[in-house]
């Protein structure tokens, strides 16, 4: 044999050495994945398949599943010994910022030298891929012995004190745990201990933890800083739980549960679900097992909630068990000094006068002392990294929360269990917005492009149940009926998928539904004004239901709770999450409104409160937002900004005047309830209200002389067509009333006629005509069986593009106008919201996935000769979801085509944490 030298490995940054091997088969086992009979080259795109080379190391089988990626068993081939890999998922190993959180990990776990924690053999690249390569370890975990039943104290011991060995050389090099429990912990057939993932630990010496980033094993896998959960729920230590910062004595709390479970032989705290398991460590008190009083007054001084007065130094406790196993702990004398009868008389005496008194002193306790108040559990959820998240919603079990979320221009639905703090991407969710639950909590019903879907939590492509154009919400019931509202009216459709039927009848707008447990009773909001708008309870057999409140703001109902004989509706006011008791049996209020959070905010359409409420009572909102925060920018052909228009607001729609000088937005108040119409002058840098009243007012049309302006209005109850002078003098003059929803679209250029869409409960969208000379009467333009909407004259007047459904989904169709014979499809593969360029050589659109897209039209003299080129991309747009419904346009474009006004989703400070509340009844009084 040749000399061996000692050599550096600069990944690492450690010195070289070569450990005896051991085996580590995890208790967690995945099923087999089949592969080809070849070895293959693992390039980060895919679970691992058996035979799956990474390097020199070949799968052999997988093992199981970590926070930081998936585990496996692999063959050295250099070595020939096994080894564990753990491989960094690929949407990490492209990230800059967490591949050098990675290696910090690594280099922290090399730093470990101790015969109680796993060894790290090296750090592995291949391609884009990076993996650990780690010590196994043959036997059990404790996790697996535990579940069989008590460790006898003799075995417990001395399991626990090569834990505290393990955690003491950790943490007298910098270096904490975070992350112990049961199954990390793993026990030889020879009895050694040895502790796992101490990769995910984080040098304290180094990289304090007051606010930094951290990894964490089981609730995060992204980077998190102060104030986000760490660790594994049930052994987390109270401070972890409550999102502050831990060091190592969160360790010796861990420490402490563990050995408890050891010798109780069931888990310590826990509930239902993660967030009920973090309130019980918070509140619940730890039951200790009962033993030798060296071993409870350890375990006592180990689990004080108040870190500054818990154990401080894991050695200490090695001590301890140590002095237990050599038989010299301070112990109570088994024997004691002979004592005479006549002090044996008096001391009899005496005990059960000491006894009588001790009971009355502890009754008197007892009967005068308060109940330990129950606490209410706060922490934050933070969206997707570099995204807005618009709507979401809690599973009626408390378990996990949809979030509709935009990143990088693209609206997704992602899915984050409460016990990790990772989103989950659901792929096939584009365009998606607000998600709602199944009863059973394994169904995920949302909107996007049109369509009313359903994705099941655990995976699998998005289900179509029917088509849906412009949506404000929907609600499943425990029959399997789905609820929902097309902006105005709701819907009733079974959740296998169907024709939807109409529940309620048009009048305003019927929007954001909640079921009931009781599955027939659902809470919705109309908007009409005065004391026809408010928060109405309807049922499935009665669907005009009854006024219950004022207020114009989606709820929910949360069933009775912490002893309290009624349930509660929670909703909006100014700004403030309210809470009415409500009696579960004759749906009636059982008492006076009162807060629960202050300055929630508002979605992306007014009345949607960002709040969700599990079944379980877990609260999650959003704060500070207003009503969906926009912006409105100019940009060129190539997508790149070259001015705004005002300031930051929840703007759903916008035109341009015809001289180019002022632009028309749709503006909704910061409470989200109304909204009014502003002219903004852009030369001037000036804005004005242009309407006045308590109602939303939106989709402004300037008339071709910019003289005048037609909008919607739902200020008399159904939205109506409205028209006033841009000089801001006159009042706003009704143009046309009629039961179903108006919405104007365009203007003639020779201003004889307006053209808008109305909303039919036969025959859904139609396309109108409302002549602007003589007598205001409606005629019908188009009117079939299928949705037609956002109707635009052509510039020289012989056109009109619109948006229909007629072919399964939304394109962009061509008639002639008058109408007459003749129909010509533009769009190629789907679209809305067409817009003529000035010289009507050009249509512009939006396709469904938020492209702005561009045709060049050729029209000759007759009808037939229309056409027109494919549609090119120019750039991707940010609008609003909301916006690209029924009523409002978001975006305008220049008379020469060169510039477009566009709103964008999500101003400054768009992005927020949600805040999580468990236990928020804890302060009503009962």
């Amino acid at each position: 044999m040749g000399e061996v030298n000692r050599a550096r490995d600069g990944r690492l940054n450690r010195a070289n050495r070569s450990p005896d091997a051991k085996a580590m088969l995890g208790s967690l086992y995945l099923s087999m994945l089949s592969g080809p009979r070849g070895p293959s080259v693992y390039t980060g795109t895919m679970p691992l398949a058996t035979g799956t080379r990474l390097g020199p190391y070949e799968i052999t089988a997988p093992i199981g599943a970590g926070g930081m990626g998936e585990v496996y068993r692999a063959r050295d081939a250099r070595l020939n010994r096994d080894v564990a890999l753990k491989v960094l998922p690929e949407a990490f190993a492209n990230d800059p910022e967490r591949m050098a959180r990675f290696e910090r990990e690594a280099q922290l776990l090399a730093s470990l030298n101790h015969n109680n924690i796993a060894t790290l053999h090296g750090l592995e690249e291949s391609g884009s891929s990076r993996a650990l390569v780690m010590e196994l370890v043959e036997g059990p975990t404790l996790a697996e012995r535990i579940a069989a039943g008590p460790i006898p104290l003799e075995e417990a011991v001395p399991i626990a004190r090569q834990m505290a060995e393990a955690l003491e050389y950790a943490h007298d090099r910098g270096v904490i745990h975070r992350d112990l429990k049961p199954a990390n912990v793993k026990t030889t057939p020879e009895g050694a201990v040895k502790i796992l993932d101490f990769g995910l630990a984080k040098a304290l010496a180094d990289d304090p933890v007051s606010g930094s980033a951290q990894n964490s094993p089981t609730l995060s896998v992204a980077a998190t800083r102060a104030g986000v959960l760490l660790g594994t729920a049930a052994y987390m230590a109270p401070e972890q739980a409550k999102g502050k910062p831990a060091d190592r004595r969160a360790d010796i709390w861990a420490f402490g549960v563990v050995l408890c479970e050891m010798l109780n032989g069931r888990q310590m705290f826990g509930g239902d679900t993660v967030v009920e398991t973090l309130a019980s460590v918070v509140r619940d008190e730890p039951a200790l097992p009962a033993g030798p009083t060296a071993i409870r007054s350890l375990l006592q001084r180990c689990l004080v909630k108040d870190p500054r007065r818990r154990l401080q130094a894991i050695g200490e406790a090695r001590m301890v068990l140590e002095d237990f196993l050599a038989g010299t702990s301070p112990e109570v004398p088994a024997t004691a000094a002979p004592v005479h009868k006549t002090q044996l008389a008096w001391l009899s005496w005496a005990i059960a006068a000491l006894a009588m008194a001790a009971a009355a002193a502890l009754a008197v306790v007892h009967f005068r002392e308060t109940p330990p108040a129950e606490q209410v559990l706060r922490y934050e959820i933070f969206p997707p990294e570099k995204s807005t998240v618009s709507t979401f919603a809690v599973s009626p079990d408390g378990r996990h929360l949809a979030l509709a979320a935009a990143a990088e221009g693209k609206q997704m639905l992602w899915l984050r269990p409460l016990e990790v703090l990772k989103p989950q991407l659901l792929p096939g969710t584009e365009e998606a917005q607000y998600p709602f639950w199944s009863p059973d909590s394994r169904w995920i019903g949302f909107f996007a492009a049109g369509k009313l879907k359903k994705v099941a939590v655990t995976g699998g492509p998005p289900q179509t149940l029917c088509e849906v154009f412009s949506t404000r919400g929907g609600t499943w019931s425990r029959d399997g009926a789905i609820v929902f509202s097309n902006g105005y009216v709701l819907l009733r459709v079974p959740a296998v998928g169907g024709t939807p039927a109409a529940l309620t009848k048009p009048g305003g707008s019927h929007r954001f539904p909640s079921f009931l447990p009781d599955g027939e009773h659902f809470l919705y909001t109309s908007t009409l004004s005065g004391d026809a708008g408010g928060l109405f309870l309807s049922s499935l057999a009665s669907p005009a239901g009854r006024r219950i409140l004022p207020d114009v703001s989606s709820a929910h109902y949360v069933p009775p709770a912490n002893g309290l004989p009624h349930g509660h509706i929670l909703f909006l006011r100014d700004g403030t999450l309210m809470a009415q008791p409500l009696d579960p049996e004759k749906f009636l209020p059982a008492g006076e409104v009162f807060p629960v959070a202050e300055q929630v905010g508002i979605g992306p359409n007014n009345n949607y409160a960002l709040f969700s409420v599990s079944e379980t009572g877990i609260l999650v909102y959003q704060a500070g937002r207003g009503s969906g925060t926009t912006h409105i920018n100019w940009y060129d052909r190539a997508g790149k900004e070259v001015g705004r228009v005002g300031g930051a607001a929840p703007t759903s729609g916008v035109s341009i005047s015809p001289d180019e000088k002022a632009v028309a937005a749709s503006v909704s108040t910061t409470a989200g309830v109304g909204g009014d119409l502003w002219i903004h002058e852009p030369a001037r840098g000036s804005a004005t209200k242009f309407t006045f009243h308590a109602t939303a007012h939106f989709s402004p049309v300037w008339s071709p002389d910019g003289r005048r302006m037609v909008f919607s209005s739902a200020r008399n109850g159904p939205i109506d067509l409205f028209q006033k002078e841009t000089t801001g003098s006159g009042q706003d003059a009704p143009l046309w009333k009629s039961m179903g929803a108006k919405f104007p679209f365009s203007w003639s250029r020779d201003g004889r006629y307006v053209l808008f869409g109305e909303v039919n409960s036969k025959t859904g969208r139609d396309l109108m005509l409302l002549p602007m000379q003589g007598e205001p009467k409606p005629a019908v333009f188009l009117q079939t069986e299928f949705e037609e909407t956002h109707g635009q004259f052509s510039p020289d007047g012989r056109w009109v593009a619109y948006t229909s459904n007629e072919s399964g989904r939304y394109e962009i169709y061509v008639r002639p106008f008058p109408a007459a014979p003749g129909k010509w499809k533009v769009s190629l593969n789907g679209g809305s919201l067409p817009r003529w360029r000035r010289d009507g050589k050009e249509l512009f659109f939006l396709s469904l996935d938020r492209k702005l897209m561009a045709a060049t039209v050729k029209a000759g003299a007759a009808a037939a000769a229309f056409e027109s080129g494919p549609p090119v991309t120019l750039f991707e747009v940010r609008t609003p979801p909301s916006t690209t419904g029924l009523a409002v346009y978001p975006y305008d474009v220049s008379a020469d085509g060169k510039r477009f006004l566009v709103i964008n989703a999500g101003g400054e400070g768009a992005t927020v944490p949600m805040t999580a509340v468990i236990n928020w009844l804890a302060g009503v009084k009962k």
